[in-house]
């Protein structure tokens, strides 16, 4: 009788601290689902943020948290099986990344919490109305960057150009947004767009061959094909010596000249924060929509030099990271 009372008071006592600690207890496990459309360094450091942000949070994989990922491989057809499949499984969310595993996993629930991560506008996504807390089961955080800033960016590096190329997939809404707002905006620097499609990875080398003698210079945005098949730009670019401007500081590590862009493990830890509040009781549709005001000027001097091009002092003194 002794013993069964000593267990029960042990018990007792530990279900108390965990309630009192404030900590999630075993018994409370909770369920986070994480799908990517593709794997690149990018969208990897946003998965990779979320699951920091949950272990701040006390929520830890294998013992009070099921963690799934899966990537859709660039798939479109598998993000719809993948968002299906999780769906299926009746998480306490589901973190999209990117527009098309978004876009999939909205089209599949009313009830399930989604917080999608790394889509540049969920309106034109069409997974939310507006910026505003929504009233559905969706809320997020998207990587939106300032494209005025991002011509800047093109004029510092590349004084003369007149003509900027984009390698682009017209499938990916991301994409077509900053199509069209670097259509209006391009002209009013003196400057023009060419564009050249690339609707798989594998077409993104062809697609940049396109454009040899009709750009001074090329500046990707954060479209999930060009970014996962960055090394076949850069050998166009090197080859041709074609500049490279990209909007995803990771591309600047792989062969980019320059990059203003967010940190995407701290946008990823800003969608695991998300992630959290939801896990803790609040409703998706009470959260608005966020993005991240923090940008950064990565660049690779030596990229610069392969392209032709010369950093100014001033684009050096600027820069947050200069990769060597």
């Amino acid at each position: 009788m002794f013993n069964r009372l000593s267990v029960r008071a042990i018990v007792g006592a530990t279900a108390m601290a965990a309630l009192l600690s404030g900590a999630p207890a075993l018994a409370q496990e909770k369920s986070v689902a994480v799908t990517a459309i593709v794997e690149h360094p990018a969208l990897d450091a946003i998965r990779d943020g979320v699951q920091d942000a949950l272990k701040a949070a006390g929520y830890n994989a294998g013992k009070n948290l099921r963690w799934q990922y899966q990537s859709a491989q660039g798939n479109p057809g598998t993000a719809g099986q993948i968002a299906r499949k999780f769906v299926g499984d009746r998480p306490d969310a589901i973190v999209a990344i990117a527009t098309p595993s978004a876009q999939a996993v909205v089209a599949a629930t009313k009830d399930v919490p989604v917080v999608y991560s790394g889509v540049t506008d969920p309106v034109a996504a069409q997974l939310v109305k507006g910026w505003e807390a929504s009233g559905t089961n969706v809320t997020g955080v998207s990587d939106r960057l300032a494209l005025d800033k991002q011509i800047e960016l093109i004029k510092k590096i590349v004084p003369q150009a007149k003509r900027v190329g984009i390698v682009y997939n017209p499938g990916e809404a991301n994409s077509v947004v900053v199509v069209k707002q670097l259509q209006e905006l391009l002209p009013k620097a003196g400057m023009t767009l060419v564009e050249a499609a690339a609707p798989r990875s594998v077409d993104v080398g062809s697609a940049a061959r396109s454009l040899i003698d009709k750009v001074d210079v090329i500046y990707t945005s954060t479209d999930n094909n060009v970014v996962s098949a960055y090394e076949s730009l850069v050998k166009v670019g090197n080859d041709a010596k074609v500049p490279l401007i990209a909007s995803d500081t990771d591309s600047v590590k792989r062969g980019a000249i320059a990059a203003l862009g967010v940190d995407y493990r701290a946008l990823g830890v800003q969608t695991g924060k998300i992630v959290v509040r939801i896990l803790k009781g609040e409703k998706p549709g009470a959260i608005p929509s966020e993005s991240s005001s923090k940008v950064e000027l990565f660049v690779n001097p030596g990229a610069a030099q392969k392209q032709g091009i010369t950093l100014s002092e001033a684009v050096l003194k600027s820069a947050a990271q200069i990769i060597k």
